[in-house]
């Protein structure tokens, strides 16, 4: 069960433990690598899982883990998901994620009006201090009504704002689909009658 959004960016601290839990792992002293299998990393309310995961040394004070299949990055009532990921942590803290998937996708439950903000992209590019997802590579974002499709979309997860392809010069390099909103309080047309 991974559901929902991200709205929560803020950095989470390095007071939060880190927890490492996995199906196995292969210490390598020698080379110092490790290789976790069917990995979950938390720290507070971050989780990052994955089928495999590999790292130089079981160090989050400066490192970089390497995650492959199934990724899944959630944090409350929010996830990115794809087949691959970069994570890096520094200071004790995950600072950011770089997800690469056929396609990656990114979810966030939007406040006001209660709509999922979906998108997906080649990469997503997923900034916890700076709390921005950058979708690229025929990056589509919907609010559930609307799409907007570009080369680059960056989305500000606490402004939910977005912004395509920024700095682009090339007309069209930004493509909106406006549906038009369905109104729920239409009375029903009368059942039984020919018209």
């Amino acid at each position: 069960a991974y559901a929902g959004s991200i709205v929560h960016a803020a950095p989470l601290g390095s007071q939060e433990p880190i927890n490492l839990e996995a199906a196995s792992s292969d210490f390598d002293y020698r080379n110092n690598t490790l290789l976790f299998r069917r990995v979950r990393i938390t720290q507070g309310p971050l989780r990052v899982e994955a089928q495999e995961a590999s790292a130089t040394g079981l160090n989050f004070e400066n490192s970089e883990w390497n995650l492959k299949g199934d990724v899944r990055i959630t944090v409350p009532d929010g996830k990115l998901a794809s087949s691959d990921a970069r994570v890096a942590f520094r200071d004790n803290e995950i600072v950011s994620a770089l997800i690469r998937g056929t396609p990656a996708s990114f979810e966030q439950r939007l406040k006001e009006s209660r709509q999922l903000a979906q998108g997906e992209a080649a990469t997503i590019d997923y900034n916890v201090r700076e709390g921005t997802v950058r979708l690229s590579g025929d990056a589509w974002l919907t609010d559930g009504q609307n799409v907007i499709r570009g080369t680059t979309l960056v989305y500000d997860i606490g402004k939910q704002r977005v912004v395509a392809n920024p700095g682009g010069s090339e007309p069209g390099g930004v493509r909106i689909t406006i549906n038009p909103k369905q109104q729920e309080d239409a009375p029903a047309p009368p059942q039984g009658r020919e018209p």
